[in-house]
């Protein structure tokens, strides 16, 4: 290939990195517009829960409730985005993958919004109540006044949901690596303190400034580890009895008595 042509190829690769980019800008800035429509309702239903109904929520700056109504559009927009996204990326590198690499990824595309969503429903019913519930137990016994603002509440909540939701995509990237024949399980379990440490310091940063927050995401990133390294030896497996089919079917194909 001439300097000439190899320019053009990579012109031609960003120019449809480019487009594809702009596709998931477009669906997000349509996902941002859905969730402004459906901001109220959700607000309705995320103030009537339980975990909410001790609270009276002030506003203390004139922008606090438009900026709610902002961060419930921005994850209705990501839960819409997101899959979307996936499927970008898939079309976008599935020209260089061969035939079963192309269906493997593709497989996966379904699954990263199923799992987005069962992060959002851990994070918001098991850790988000169970944090906040920690948080108001040591103000009580210290006596304090509770008045939270919404910005607060939900800068609170957000924190804690959307990080672990994203997170939650772990065991179905390990799958697809191991599937392309990137990690394998005993990989993976060589890289186990590496990873703990990583994922530990992970889950200091996205949660509040608390021990019990950072303890409450730390335990299931690690409970997902394990689960990851599960699903990528059950991969591993099924490709080494694929191989080893293969491999007698050539022996018998070559004649080879054993």
């Amino acid at each position: 290939m001439s300097d000439k042509q190899e320019e053009m190829s990579i012109v031609e690769h960003l120019g449809e990195l480019r487009r594809r980019i702009i596709y998931v800008l477009a669906v997000l800035l349509l996902g941002l517009v859905i969730g402004l429509v459906c901001a109220n309702p959700i607000y309705q239903y995320l103030v009537s829960v339980d975990s909410a109904k001790d609270f009276q929520l002030h506003a203390f700056a004139f922008w606090d409730g438009i900026g709610m109504y902002m961060k419930i559009a921005m994850v209705v927009a990501l839960v819409l985005t997101i899959p979307f996204t996936a499927y970008q990326l898939w079309a976008f590198v599935s020209p260089g993958l061969r035939e079963i690499e192309r269906k493997a990824a593709l497989r996966y595309v379904p699954y990263v919004f199923i799992l987005f969503l069962a992060g959002i429903a851990f994070g918001y019913y098991v850790v988000f109540p169970m944090a906040l519930g920690f948080t108001t137990t040591i103000t009580k016994n210290m006596g304090l006044t509770e008045t939270y603002g919404i910005s607060q509440y939900f800068n609170f909540m957000f924190t804690l949901v959307v990080p672990i939701a994203l997170l939650f995509e772990l065991p179905l990237i390990v799958m697809f690596l191991t599937k392309l024949r990137i990690l394998n399980p005993r990989r993976l379990r060589k890289m186990r303190k590496v990873s703990y440490f990583a994922l530990v310091f992970i889950a200091v940063v996205i949660t509040p400034p608390d021990l019990i927050s950072d303890f409450l995401v730390t335990i299931p990133l690690l409970l997902l580890y394990e689960f990851s390294v599960y699903l990528s030896s059950v991969v591993y497996r099924k490709q080494l009895a694929a191989d080893e089919a293969i491999e007698a079917r050539y022996k018998q194909e070559e004649g080879d008595p054993e």
